[in-house]
């Protein structure tokens, strides 16, 4: 069962690229791809299936029967994301107003509930782990829908993770009971970090996606100089919703109030 794929390090072309899907035989029951419009260029489409689209990079105008958004955006490191997120049988437009960028997300789910747009604005953002150790693992979470916000009927959870250059995320190592995705991007072409998986570590590029499965201890490293981008995917099991993770014991107490470490002495 291959968890790291790297196939599309050279980046992604046109269309819609199918990189993981709801039934492959790797256990998360998640579907994700990557869906590119060049500038004017329309894509309209019924779900059959829980889904949410995540602009990545453009400006596109949202049609959800009849609501409508225009959502632009420049950086996924300086710019919040927007989403949509809708139940099976729903009826979306995307019509490209400038070359567009979306990852697409699915599990297998067909109860209703109604759509939800996500703007910039609904977005909350945390600096997590700043001030702990030095810094090391401070990074930007941006938490799109979740258990707080989205419809109880959801099996999705859906955010983001800016990793500064040289820092850790998704620190302390944590593990959970539901299956995740993790999608890369970096500031440069050359960037990279690590990937923990259990006990094995993958080298990450861009443009290289991660299967985590069930239960599997994860944390992730930028390397000094690159900024980090993933997108996240979570998919609740039955009675068992995802809420938070279940952090490592042996690591946990970096995130005590006042851990301290060894450092060099006289230096700052």
């Amino acid at each position: 069962m291959a968890l790291h794929l790297t196939e599309h390090r050279a980046g992604l072309s046109l269309g819609t690229t199918e990189i993981v899907k709801v039934d492959d035989e790797d256990g998360t029951g998640i579907g994700f791809a990557v869906v590119r419009l060049t500038a004017g260029e329309r894509l309209s489409t019924t779900t059959t299936r829980e889904t949410a689209w995540l602009l990545m990079e453009g400006d596109v105008d949202v049609h959800v029967g009849p609501r409508r958004a225009r959502w632009s955006r420049r950086s996924l490191w300086d710019d919040a994301p927007s989403c949509v997120h809708v139940a099976a049988g729903a009826e979306l437009t995307f019509e490209a107003r400038r070359a567009v960028e979306l990852t697409r997300y699915e599990t297998a789910s067909t109860r209703r509930f109604a759509a939800t747009l996500y703007g910039p604005d609904d977005v909350r953002e945390e600096h997590r782990g700043w001030g702990q150790v030095r810094g090391a693992c401070h990074r930007v979470v941006r938490t799109i829908f979740d258990r707080e916000n989205a419809d109880a009927a959801a099996e999705l959870v859906l955010g983001e993770v800016i990793t500064l250059p040289g820092r850790w995320s998704s620190y302390p190592p944590h593990h959970h009971a539901q299956p995740e995705i993790y999608h890369y991007r970096f500031t440069h072409p050359q960037g990279y970090g690590h990937a923990e998986l259990g006990d094995a570590v993958v080298k990450v590029r861009g443009f290289d996606t991660v299967k985590i499965p069930a239960g599997h201890v994860h944390a992730q490293v930028a390397a000094p100089g690159y900024g980090m981008y993933y997108a996240w995917v979570i998919r609740h099991l039955p009675d068992a919703p995802y809420i938070r993770p279940t952090f490592d014991v042996e690591h946990a107490w970096v995130m005590e109030p006042g851990a301290r470490t060894w450092w060099p002495e006289g230096v700052e």
